[in-house]
């Protein structure tokens, strides 16, 4: 069995009696933002695209399904379902408009309209305004499984997680994720050969707009509230400081970089503006020394200790010509 499929599977184990020794909320909050940050490294990762404004398909997912779960007897996974496709409609428009730019336009474009769906959220009667959307069920799984049960809920997140986590794994490793790399590092060689980048990158939007909506159904029921704070700028500066914490354009560094920020975040509660000190610090920190973030640099190491191991074996292999 290979090295990564057996850490996977210990991860995995992991994580199914993580309940037992850790709170339930805080774990699946973990889970629901380590969806988040993949869908953001795909985007600026794998893609070359950085998007200011990747929190308004997060609110935007969070209030469509509290409100579908409010308002009708929907069950849960279809209310996610739909507020992952309402991101997913929302990313096809607005990437329509902004993906013909690159660059810092790009960026300040997609905060432009960020901006600008955070203030109809803002004066939507059915968001709830500043005071946010309150008391969203949990409809039965399926229409059959009571997950009322933070603990039993738990491990609806982590199914849900599992598979965005495989489904971007796919996405990374498939042919036209090798083709979104290549347009990354060099798109005019890519549009010689045939390929349309604006499609491309398009279709990337869009994927990781989804992707980002799924996390934010989860965030709504799991809390069983959704507020401003989920379509805000900080949201979005946050998951930009998961994926560059964890490392930019690797599998596992969103994963490492949203578990660090949150708990974080829940150590730091009480300490006020310390929180966002203290992220405003690590940014730094992060971006002087360590550019390839936390997975970037163990990848890094190890590659420089492969390295060493065949440099000292070659020249063992050597000394005996040598010496002939």
């Amino acid at each position: 069995m290979r090295v990564p499929v057996l850490f996977a599977l210990v991860a995995v184990a992991l994580l199914l009696v993580a309940p037992l020794y850790f709170y339930s909320v805080t774990l699946m909050t973990i889970l629901c933002f380590v969806v988040f940050a993949c869908s953001f490294n795909l985007l600026l990762g794998y893609s070359g695209l950085l998007c200011f404004g990747q929190a308004m398909f997060f609110g935007g997912a969070a209030y469509i399904t509290g409100h579908i779960l409010k308002t009708t007897p929907l069950s849960l996974e279809l209310a996610i379902l739909c507020g992952a496709a309402f991101s997913g409609l929302l990313g096809l428009a607005i990437g329509f408009l902004a993906i013909r730019r690159q660059g810092i336009q790009f960026a300040m474009i997609t905060l432009a309209f960020s901006q600008f769906v955070y203030f109809i959220f803002l004066q939507s009667s059915f968001t709830g305004g500043e005071d946010g959307m309150q008391a969203i069920p949990r409809n039965a799984l399926f229409g059959l499984f009571d997950v009322s049960d933070n603990t039993a809920y738990y491990y609806v997140v982590l199914a849900v997680t599992l598979l965005c986590v495989f489904v971007y794994y796919r996405i990374v490793h498939s042919p036209y994720g090798e083709v979104l790399k290549a347009v990354r590092d060099n798109q005019p060689r890519v549009e010689s050969l045939g390929f349309n980048p604006e499609r491309i990158k398009l279709l990337a939007f869009v994927l990781s707009a989804t992707m980002a909506g799924v996390a934010g159904g989860m965030k709504a029921t799991v809390y069983q509230f959704a507020t401003l704070t989920d379509a805000s700028w900080p949201i979005s500066a946050e998951v930009i400081l998961m994926t560059l914490l964890g490392g930019l354009g690797t599998l596992t560094g969103p994963i490492f970089g949203a578990g660090i920020i949150i708990l974080l975040n829940d150590y730091l509660a009480g300490f006020g503006e310390w929180a966002l000190i203290s992220q405003g610090v690590i940014l730094l920190v992060v971006i002087v020394f360590f550019r390839r973030g936390f997975v970037g640099e163990l990848s890094a190491f190890s590659s420089y200790l492969r390295s060493r191991r065949a440099s000292v074996a070659d020249a063992k292999s050597a000394s005996p010509a040598r010496a002939h």
